[in-house]
């Protein structure tokens, strides 16, 4: 066969082939997409807001410190012959209660001699004011007229004076001496609460030695730094029988959960911290240690130098609205399901604490916002609530809807 017939047969072959394909591609049935595009509106929780007043919560935290807190000294020299058991660390004491004896013999007898020498000055002051009387007749026997200053000299008005003065001084004395003798009995201050003892029966102690340290058991402080702007939100007593706003005072890593003290506002530091530039508050809490009153009695007690959470109670808020801090979105705004689609309605947050927002524009009563987070926040996307969902999903228009 000749060069020139296997040329043509294998362009024919060639071509066979490509008419062959072009057939099956012209040919192929074309596949259509259906349903796909559907979208479905997201699946959303809620919670239905009411207006209404509701006492705002401020939590700070803050140091527990002593009202009283004292280093007990003697003001008399002696040795210690008596101990109270009760002046021991971690012992209470009441106001009054003697809580150490220093040995009161030396005193006793200065006391004595004290009493001896006023007993010596008052009969001095009667023998005088019998030589005054005898001045007195013999002036008058005389009949001269004398100056003043002579006239005081014959009865005897120096003597007079100088005898009243040592009665006073011997008073004086006695009283001394006997306030001497007093204090040689070292007496609790305060209801108070014994921190430290330094010395015990057979010490030698000295004026203004440390015998220990005494804090009052009355009332403990809280000190709390509280942001300036909430102080609005707070009421301080402007009488010293009145009470600031309650304040719950919580120690989460000591006490079981659910435990609190109550305390109150007491008074508002006029300077503040400088690290934080926070403002410094007082809260007094009655009663610290749960011994004396009865709604305490059961209570966690407060330790000094605790760290722990004050719950401040702020004024009344009228009329807002209350939402979970989380149900804030961005750009101050909030997800409202309204008939079955989202809005994003900007809202006007009065005031903020740990928990809540409060809310006096931007939302209606009964409004149902939305608490579940999205991926797509569309305004106007389609909504349903879990509790109204079915098996099969229905699509729902809108080219930027996605089914959830």
């Amino acid at each position: 066969m000749s060069k020139k017939n296997i040329l043509f047969i294998c362009l024919g072959i060639l071509l066979s082939g490509v008419g062959g394909t072009v057939m099956i591609f012209m040919t192929e049935p074309t596949a259509k997409h259906e349903g796909t595009s559907k979208e479905t509106a997201m699946l959303v929780d809620v919670v239905q807001v009411e207006r209404g007043d509701f006492f705002p919560t401020i939590k700070a935290t803050g140091t527990v410190q002593p009202v009283e807190d004292i280093m007990l000294s003697p003001r008399v020299n002696g040795q210690v012959v008596r101990r109270s058991p009760g002046f021991s660390p971690g012992g209470f004491v009441k106001k009054g209660q003697v809580l150490l004896q220093i040995d009161p013999s030396d005193y006793q007898n200065v006391l004595e001699l004290r009493k001896s020498e006023l007993k010596q000055a008052e009969a001095d002051l009667r023998m005088e004011m019998g030589r005054q009387q005898v001045a007195q007749m013999d002036y008058e026997l005389i009949g001269d007229s004398l100056s003043p200053e002579k006239k005081a000299l014959v009865l005897r008005q120096p003597q007079l004076e100088s005898i009243k003065a040592a009665v006073q001084s011997a008073k004086a004395a006695v009283s001394q001496a006997q306030l001497d003798l007093d204090r040689t009995a070292i007496r609790a201050p305060f209801d108070a609460h014994i921190l430290n003892r330094n010395v015990t029966v057979g010490s030698q102690v000295s004026s203004g030695d440390n015998l220990g340290r005494l804090i009052g058991a009355e009332n403990y402080w809280v000190v709390v730094t509280v942001p300036v702007s909430q102080l609005q939100l707070l009421t301080f007593p402007s009488k010293e029988n009145e009470k600031g706003s309650k304040v719950n005072i919580v120690n989460r890593s000591s006490w079981k959960k659910g435990s609190h003290r109550e305390g109150y506002l007491y008074k508002r530091i006029g300077a503040l911290d400088d690290q934080t530039r926070l403002a410094r508050v007082l809260v007094m809490v009655p009663d610290p240690l749960a011994q004396e009153m009865a709604d305490s009695l059961g209570r966690p007690q407060l330790m000094v130098g605790a760290f722990v959470e004050a719950q401040l109670i702020g004024n009344e808020i009228d009329d807002v609205i209350r939402v979970d801090r989380d149900y804030i979105r961005n750009n101050q705004t909030v997800w409202v399901m309204e008939d079955g689609k989202l809005s994003i309605q900007p809202v006007e947050i009065l005031f903020s604490d740990e928990q809540y927002a409060y809310i006096n524009k931007g939302l209606k009563d009964q409004d149902r916002v939305v608490t579940t987070n999205l991926s797509t926040v569309v305004d106007g996307v389609g909504l349903r609530l879990k509790e109204d969902s079915v098996s099969t999903s229905q699509p729902v228009g809108g080219p930027n809807n996605q089914g959830n």
